[in-house]
């Protein structure tokens, strides 16, 4: 594939503190800065935004105006009681947007379309032993046409992009989801971007899979006050992100949080990557070696069963593993917390959580501050979503990093 060009905006996350501009010719990004806080509070008043920014009580109420004629916010009911004007808060328009987020996996693709607050309108799902890249073009297409179909001439318009949240160079990973390796270096001469982008007509995102699962997490989660903190995302393979300053940082490779890759002991002492005792297809091999069903890992990610005691032994060592790499990313980059989601029932997630907590205290940690270990809270389509907050980002929000292969 083509390298990859960045878009990026560097400014924190913290929107409790952001400052607007009065200035002319910067009204895209004080229309932006509005969208975000709105996004993050859910309604709010021209005079809360006013004092939040800094911004002129007249330049909140041009770009209220504006944002409003642009039907992406929406003017709620007036509160009265105070002195003065009574208060009117305008919140997101579910109708303002809509954004398609395509996730290819190892095992499953899932094809989602979203509305500007980031609920799910549609969804297809595909599951499959490995990711054929003619079969996974084909999914797509006939996927993106029929979550369109759903929608109205309007709605369809207003279609913003497209987001693609896969692994990059997915033919190296042949032996790793057991393919033919023929079957894998197809990907090498797919462009799937580029072929979905001169179909579509509108912009179409890649991203890494996990680094988009990040971003979910960072636009549609509850990650509170957190400007800085770790991701990881336990799906067949496990990778991650990294958000600095509240923005997702993804490196100019776009290969910045590639936790998957960080070397850890294994049960033995043998320094191997996290990927390999951490993710879930090590599960899904130590289930089909007892003679049980794996494949339930990828079409039940709800509700998986009793997989006892392969279960109990595979949140352990990747436990194990995940406390490690906590501890390391730790001593580089002095994160307020380490957030972990995956392609799991939210039970077994709390599960692998409360036992990475516990191997942190086995851990000689002097000179650290570790940070605190919370549990995602987008979950199971957190790459699908990731991936359709990708256009999302570009279009609408401040302090995101977006990749693209092209416009």
């Amino acid at each position: 594939m083509d390298s990859a060009a960045l878009r990026a905006d560097n400014a924190p996350r913290d929107l409790g503190s952001r400052r607007g501009t009065n200035q002319s010719g910067m009204r895209d990004y004080n229309e932006r800065l509005v969208l975000s806080l709105v996004r993050q509070h859910g309604a709010l008043a021209k005079t809360d935004i006013a004092r939040i920014t800094g911004l002129s009580a007249q330049t909140i109420s041009v770009i209220m105006r504006e944002l409003e004629g642009e039907e992406l916010l929406l003017r709620g009911e007036p509160i009265r009681g105070k002195v003065g004007q009574p208060s009117v808060p305008m919140s997101l328009n579910p109708e303002g947007a809509f954004f398609l987020g395509l996730k290819i996996g190892r095992r499953s693709a899932d094809l989602v379309l979203i509305d500007f607050r980031g609920a799910i309108r549609g969804m297809t799902h595909s599951t499959y032993a490995y990711p054929e890249a003619r079969a996974t073009l084909d999914f797509a297409r006939l996927g993106i046409a029929d979550l369109l179909g759903r929608l109205d001439a309007t709605q369809r318009r207003r279609v913003a992009g497209l987001g693609i949240a896969m692994p990059f160079e997915l033919w190296n990973w042949a032996d790793a989801v057991g393919a033919p390796r023929s079957v894998m270096d197809e990907w090498r001469s797919i462009d799937i971007r580029a072929a979905l982008s001169a179909e579509l007509p509108f912009p179409v995102y890649l991203q890494n899979d996990a680094t988009a699962a990040c971003g979910a997490e960072l636009v549609f989660g509850q990650t509170g006050d957190f400007r800085n903190f770790v991701y990881f995302y336990v799906g067949a393979f496990i990778g991650g992100g990294v958000v600095l300053e509240g923005a997702l940082y993804a490196g100019p490779t776009g290969n910045a949080g590639a936790l998957g890759s960080m070397p850890v002991p294994d049960a033995s002492g043998r320094p191997v990557q996290l990927i390999d005792i951490a993710s879930i297809a090590v599960l899904e091999k130590a289930l089909i070696s007892a003679r049980r069903d794996g494949g339930i890992l990828w079409t039940s990610p709800e509700e998986w069963g009793d997989l006892s005691p392969h279960l109990d032994a595979w949140i352990d060592t990747a436990a194990a593993g995940l406390a490690y790499a906590i501890v390391a990313s730790s001593a580089v980059i002095d994160f307020e917390a380490a957030v972990i989601d995956g392609w799991m029932p939210a039970g077994v997630r709390s599960k692998l959580v409360e036992a990475v907590a516990l191997k942190l205290r086995q851990f000689d940690i002097e000179g650290l501050e570790l940070p605190v270990v919370r549990e995602g809270t987008v979950g199971i389509h957190a790459r699908a979503l990731g991936g359709a907050s990708l256009p999302l980002s570009d279009r609408f929000l401040i302090g995101q990093i977006v990749m693209t292969r092209g416009s």
